[in-house]
Formats: structure tokens, sequence, C-alpha cells
């Protein structure tokens, strides 16, 4: 008997709500007798013992959930392997083990296909999970399906939901960018999440100028809307220099306008407040809050004193790109996994679904051994390169 669970994990992703009703649809055509269930807000609902089932009016309206954004079966932030944490928030008792309690939960439901959407974290957790039953003498299959938008998974070659994120991104600033006709000399920055990778920032950054380009040209120049300059982990940003260009902008426009990923800059401002000794919140897994040390608010008051801007303004797209519906490529790339993720599933073939960047772009059920997060944007890909000439930042 084919009992399949599926559970979305992490932050928001404009794939989750797509994937979850492809998985449903798919299974429903190639294995219709086969049990689905959905764990609420992922690994704290397989915790707890809370899922949902898969009934036969889901599965006829299943398919509406690719016009959704959002999950509809909630997500959260669990590592499985920090048992202090889970104690803590009452997800288990003291001195149990966590992978135990997943895994017994998981005997208990009968669940013999496991389909996790996430990041590297969440399909390496619930390969952990599998390798736990395997030797407990039980067989679970775990097939995965990438969700970040940043985009940095090693070595899919395109994550899920990220394209999406970075079209909704440029949307979200041709609102943003007329802030810079509200008085003179303005600074806008737009913050575009990245922890690790500038990929979002850049792509995000293409997509405003492509959409920008499109547009009718306006009979009014007094203020542009192009941006100005760009920023992401992977480029030192020599903020001395960036400010003497950025100011001769400012003096020739009347205004400048900044794309920050959000992980630009994040060593330096972490050094800064240890030093002082302040506290650097970091999340379950390890990772800096980047949310609590507000990165655009330390840029702009840097640049705004440098290039002499008087009035400034951070803006953060990143709950409004990361909570929107799947658009039209990401569709395509989530029903071409979810077709794969459902094949690999009923073969007993584990791993991670995703167009393999180390064996010839194939897509394919990749290795949970060979999964990693923090992939990093390459700044020498030629679209990127051209943007930087394009608004005349040089690029060291």
């Amino acid at each position: 008997m084919v009992k399949v669970a599926m559970l979305t994990a992490g932050g928001l992703a404009p794939c989750l709500s797509a994937a979850v009703g492809g998985l449903i649809v798919r299974y429903s055509s190639l294995a219709p007798d086969a049990e689905i269930i959905g764990y609420r807000y992922g690994y704290q609902g397989l915790l707890l013992g809370d899922s949902i089932p898969i009934t036969g009016a889901i599965r006829k309206e299943a398919h509406l959930l690719e016009a959704e954004g959002g999950t509809p079966i909630g997500n959260s932030r669990v590592k499985l392997t920090n048992a202090a944490d889970l104690v803590k928030r009452a997800l288990i008792k003291e001195g149990e083990d966590p992978l135990h309690v997943a895994a017994a939960q998981l005997l208990k439901d009968k669940v013999t296909i496991l389909h996790t959407i996430g990041g590297d974290d969440t399909n390496t957790t619930a390969a952990d999970l599998a390798r736990f039953l395997a030797d407990s003498g039980h067989k679970l299959t775990v097939v995965g399906l990438p969700k970040t938008i940043d985009n940095d998974i090693v070595p899919i070659r395109q994550s899920l939901g990220a394209q999406t994120a970075a079209e909704q991104g440029a949307v979200f600033f041709e609102n943003v960018v007329n802030e810079r006709t509200t008085a003179p000399r303005t600074l806008v920055i737009h913050e575009v999440m990245g922890r690790n990778s500038g990929w979002l920032a850049a792509a995000t950054a293409e997509a405003y100028r492509r959409r920008l380009r499109a547009r009718a040209p306006s009979p009014f120049t007094v203020v542009q809307n192009d941006i100005d300059a760009l920023y992401i982990p992977e480029i030192p940003i020599a903020i001395e220099a960036e400010a003497q260009r950025l100011k001769a902008v400012m003096n020739s426009r009347n205004s400048v306008a900044i794309f920050l990923s959000e992980g630009a800059g994040v060593a330096d401002l972490v050094r800064e407040m240890e030093a002082r000794g302040e506290a650097v919140e970091r999340d379950a897994f390890g990772h800096v809050k980047i949310d609590k040390i507000n990165v655009g608010d330390w840029f702009s008051k840097r640049f705004a004193k440098l290039i002499g801007a008087e009035r400034t303004l951070v803006q953060k797209s990143g709950y409004f790109v990361r909570s929107a519906a799947a658009g039209t490529e990401d569709l395509k790339l989530i029903r071409a996994m979810v077709d794969h993720a459902v094949v690999s599933g009923l073969k007993g073939e584990s791993g991670l679904i995703g167009h393999d960047e180390e064996r010839g772009g194939k897509l394919s059920t990749i290795e949970f051994s060979r999964i990693k997060g923090g992939k990093h944007f390459d700044p020498s890909a030629s679209w990127f390169t051209a943007l930087l000439r394009e608004i005349g930042q040089k690029q060291d």
C-alpha cells in the first residue's frame, strides 16, 4: 500500500501551493489508490502528529492551487537536529531524540513516500530521517523539491520560486521608485532577500530594467527611474569610491536608487555589532537573523552622509515577493519537477529533484549527499557584467 506524505518548510516561496497541488494531481493520476496526507506546518506537524488528509474533494480542486501563493499546509522553521530548540518550543520532551520522534510518527502513519518541499536544510534533514529509519530496518522513500528564492542550492541550476520572486521584485520597485519624486536629493534603497547569494538581487534588477525598457518613454525627465547601483555579497563594496560616483549621480539627477542584496556587507556589520558588545541574534540553524540587524538601514546611513542625501528611504520587497503565486516560467518548472518527483517516489528512488549543474544540467533525482546550501551567484555571468556597465558601476 502506497501512502504519501508532504510537508513544506522554511520561508515561503512562490511555488509551494503549486507544488503541493501538482503532487496531489499527479499521484491522483498515476496512483489513484494511494493515500495522501500533508503535515501541518512542516516538521512541526510531523513531530506533533498533526496532519491533513487529502480527501477526494481536495483532489478534485487541487489544480486550483497553481494560482495561489503561500502554502496550503503551513510552514515552520524547525531543525530536527537542534533538540534544545525543540524542547524550548515544546515540540519534544526533554531527553527525546527528535529524529526518533519524527521517525516513529512516520511509522505510525504508515508513510512509504515523503515529499519535502524546501531548501537544503529541509531536504537534507529528510535524508537524515530516511537513514535513521533504514538503520531500524524500515524503508522510506524521500523525494525533495528545491524551494528557495535565493536560488542557492548546490548543484541545482534553478530552484522553484526564484524566477517569480525576481519578477515580483521588479513589480514592487516600479511603485517604490516613484518616491524619488517626493523631494530633491532622495536616496532610495531597495533591499532584496539573499543571505549568501546575490542572484535574486541581480535577477530582480535585470527584470526591472527589462520592464523599464518596455515602457513608453515619459515626456518628462525631471526624475529618472533607472537603477544607479547594485550590491551583492559576492562583490566587495568599495564604499568610498562608490560614494564619489553616486554623489555625482545625486548632483546631476537629484536622486539615487540602489538595489541591495540583504547579505551584502553583513559580515562587516556583524563585526561592528560584536565589537560594540551587542548580541547578534541567530535562528535554530545558526544563521544570523538578518531582519534583526537591519542591513538596509546601515547602508542608508552610510551613503546618505557621503552622497549628500536629504531624504532616505529603505524598502524591503522580501515578504511581497515570496508570498506571490508562481509565475508562468516557474509553473513550467514546477510541473516538470513534480512529474519527475512522483515517478521517483513510485520507483522508490530518494533524492532532490533538479537540473544537475554538475552533470550536464539534466533533470534528475540528485543524491542527498551532494546537496549543499549557500551556492554563490557567479558575478562573471555576461548578463550581469553587462548590467553593471549599463548602470555605470565598475566591477573590481
